[in-house]
């Protein structure tokens, strides 16, 4: 499955699972920092979960983004 970036502001980027049932999102937090989570639904073939972090920089939270997107790929 692929993923598409479907937001992309200095402030919020997100990417969606071409099924609909995964997504990662970057926002910056107030401090300035980054905060990344995923978020799969319960009804994607390989169940739901959750994560979070916390980074310090967009390119930082661009690049665990990416490694989300890839670890939670799907053929």
């Amino acid at each position: 499955m692929s993923w598409e970036r479907t937001a992309d502001t200095e402030t919020r980027i997100e990417w969606e699972r071409s099924d609909g049932y995964a997504r990662v999102v970057a926002r910056r937090t107030a401090s300035g920092d980054w905060a990344v989570s995923l978020d799969r639904l319960e009804q994607a073939p390989e169940g739901e979960t959750y994560a979070h972090e916390t980074v310090g920089s967009r390119d930082d939270a661009v690049d665990r983004a990416e490694a989300w997107t890839a670890e939670h790929d799907i053929d």
